[in-house]
């Protein structure tokens, strides 16, 4: 099978990296200084896909990505979920009770919060759990430490200090798969570098919709998909930016349907009736370990 090229935000050994080997049978990971330098990247044609998270089991929606897929006129080609396993690693020969300074990205501080809060230690943010990995290990720096997957440690030669220092047992970062709508590597061509059980789950398509500040818009709206039976597994708002007027705000959904499909395309002609913008991301295999 031919390499695909995937970029992500990060650096080697990253969850998105995780991600990327998750879903592609046989990619080519290309990682990338930033979320939006990923969705630039597959706009321009350089990378077939990319791969960037959309949501925390724990923290809830990454909305700067969801921001950035309202920007980019790309779409949804698949999604994956990674379990998150954080550790903190460190120097060789450094212990916990040497530790001062502990570096990560905003994120994966919050999700290991209860075990950093358990000692004095000076937190400090990074762009990426993988970075702050190397970081640590560029500078040689003793008495710091980075929260990241135990499995880069040994890439930049440092050790684990400890280990499932994650809040909860069930932590999951959702990821979304991007791809160009049209042209070279469209979205049916990623979906088909996918690995097979990747894109065995059941049918999910992702909109976002904006109705008229009117009372009842939204609960029409909904009730489009409530009176044929199918099931919203996400509904949140955010901002409507561009809009002119303050606190009117665009909906995000998560259908379990096809788009394609009877009733769902009944559904959504029943939206545009009452909806005043409507925009389907994609529809694509359901990450079955959701």
């Amino acid at each position: 099978m031919t390499s695909l090229a995937v970029a992500y935000a990060g650096e080697p050994g990253a969850f998105a990296e995780d991600a990327v080997l998750r879903w592609f049978a046989a990619p080519e990971p290309r990682p990338l200084p930033s979320f939006r330098a990923v969705f630039e990247a597959v706009r321009d044609g350089a990378v077939a896909a990319g791969v960037v998270p959309v949501e925390s089991s724990l923290l809830g929606t990454i909305r700067e990505n969801l921001d950035l897929l309202l920007e980019f006129d790309l779409a949804i080609a698949g999604e994956v979920s990674v379990p998150v396993r954080l550790a903190l690693v460190g120097l060789p020969g450094e212990r916990l009770e040497s530790i001062t300074t502990v570096y990560s990205i905003t994120a994966a501080l919050a999700q290991a919060d209860e075990f950093l809060r358990s000692r004095d230690w000076a937190v400090q943010t990074t762009y990426n759990t993988a970075g702050a990995a190397r970081l640590v290990a560029e500078r040689r720096e003793r008495g710091a430490a980075a929260v990241a997957s135990a499995r880069v440690a040994p890439a930049y030669g440092l050790e684990v200090l400890a280990d499932d220092i994650q809040s909860g047992a069930d932590n999951h970062t959702r990821f979304a798969v991007i791809a160009r709508r049209g042209g070279g590597e469209e979205a049916g061509a990623v979906l088909g570098a996918a690995a097979p059980a990747a894109v065995s789950g059941p049918p999910k398509t992702t909109l976002v919709f904006g109705v008229r500040n009117v009372p009842g818009s939204l609960h029409r709206a909904l009730h489009a998909f409530a009176g044929r039976g199918i099931n919203l597994s996400r509904l949140e708002s955010r901002p409507w930016v561009g809009r002119g007027s303050r606190w009117e705000y665009l909906f995000w959904v998560d259908l379990d349907a096809d788009a394609a499909d009877a009733d769902c395309a009944a559904a959504l002609a029943d939206l545009g009736a009452e909806a005043e913008t409507i925009r389907i991301l994609g529809t694509y295999p359901r990450a079955l370990d959701d």
